[in-house]
């Protein structure tokens, strides 16, 4: 009985938070796509006359020299280029500190984010907090900038996050073990480039976790029950291009046209999830990353087929449509069948790709904690098809134990 009540109140809460997601506008950047697209986002920068630009990424994309190109374009045209290298996987509070001093110190009037998830969402936070005088942590929560950040641009590296149109970022606290989510419109980037060329030398281990992220947005998107004719739109698309593509890049990273039709999926997928939120995959894969820094795509494989097992029953019909779209089922067949093919299918898949199905640091006195927050955030959060308890969610996360 107080589970069904207290059901019943986050189900309020996401009815609000789907009006609220149909009412507030969401910007979407300029893309560019295809094959030197990151030098064509130059041109834009270079258009908008800004006078010293700070590029936000992490020290291997640096010293690999894959920056190079982007920082001496814009050097040519007269623009003052500052580096912060200092991001790390599940950026921290300190790291976003570091950046923003460096952007402060230096005058920029923008920021370029390239790399992974980890530098776009911490050149997010440089941007907003750069002009809104808040700390990075005051900024956690939801619509907490009351101004427009620096121009805020974005390379991704990899094919995964979809930050580059995401309306939120996320870093890490390394003492509480907490992820702070900053969600806000404001942290969406102007333009973005899916640039294949950059993501050539990806290895298949970052190749497929980031994949399986972009999976699990596209599916946590397409069962949200706040979904739209918009959202399932682009989560379809999503998802079928990553079965298309995903084992291709894997085998074969140098393959230009399935490098770019994953970073088109993942574009994809962040643009549905932006109008539904995540669900309980990423609610427990958020708690991974920040008591174990595992990463998030590799945190996301692992939670997404258990989660798909519990809330097959509610999401059959859903479940289904994606079998049929993605090619992993017959028209012909079963609901109850489609469903558990397309399960089955994403197993298969994340098993395809060499990633674990439990997670060693995972230890059993965590999973308390672990539970409580996972389901903090996610029914305060995400439109999820099925509620559990604290006991069900427990359960679940023990089956990760390896």
């Amino acid at each position: 009985m107080i589970f069904a009540l207290q059901t019943l109140f986050y189900k309020t809460i996401i009815f609000f938070t789907g009006l609220l997601l149909k009412i507030v506008p969401v910007p979407k950047p300029m893309i560019y796509s295809g094959p030197d697209s990151s030098l064509q986002l130059c041109n834009n920068i270079i258009h908008f006359g800004y006078k010293s630009v700070i590029i936000v990424t992490d020290a291997m994309l640096h010293e690999m020299g894959l920056v190079d190109a982007i920082k001496d374009k814009l050097s040519a045209a007269g623009i003052n280029v500052s580096v912060y290298d200092g991001v790390e996987p599940n950026p921290t509070f300190a790291q976003v500190h570091a950046g923003l001093e460096l952007a402060k110190s230096n005058n920029c009037d923008a920021v370029l984010a390239f790399g992974g998830g980890s530098s776009i969402d911490a050149a997010k936070v440089i941007s907003v907090a750069a002009t809104n005088n808040k700390t990075p942590e005051a900024l956690v929560g939801y619509f907490k900038a009351k101004k427009p950040g620096l121009p805020l641009y974005a390379v991704p590296s990899t094919a995964g996050t979809g930050s580059e149109v995401s309306v939120a970022a996320v870093i890490s606290d390394p003492v509480t073990h907490k992820k702070g989510i900053i969600g806000d419109p404001k942290t969406v980037p102007v333009a973005a480039a899916l640039d294949p060329n950059i993501m050539l030398g990806l290895p298949a281990p970052i190749t497929a976790a980031t994949g399986m992220d972009a999976l699990t947005h596209a599916i946590e998107a397409y069962l949200a029950t706040i979904a739209s004719d918009e959202s399932d739109a682009y989560a379809l698309a999503a998802a079928k291009l990553i079965f298309e593509n995903l084992p291709e890049v894997y085998s074969n990273g140098g393959n230009v046209s399935a490098r770019e039709a994953m970073a088109v999926a993942s574009c994809y997928a962040a643009l549905a999830f932006n109008k539904t939120a995540l669900g309980y995959v990423h609610g427990i894969a958020h708690q991974f990353s920040g008591h174990y820094n595992t990463p998030h795509g590799v945190a996301n494989a692992i939670v997404l087929p258990t989660i798909l097992d519990f809330q097959q029953d509610a999401s059959e019909k859903r479940l289904a449509e994606l079998a049929v779209a993605t090619g992993q089922a017959n028209a012909s067949d079963s609901t109850a069948i489609q469903a558990k093919k397309f399960v089955a299918a994403v197993r298969q898949l994340s098993a395809d790709l060499n990633i674990p199905s439990t997670l060693d640091a995972l230890q059993t006195a965590d999973i308390p904690a672990i539970a409580k927050a996972a389901l903090k955030e996610s029914h305060y959060g995400y439109a999820v098809p099925k509620y559990m308890n604290q006991q069900q969610c427990e359960a679940l996360i023990s089956k990760l134990v390896s």
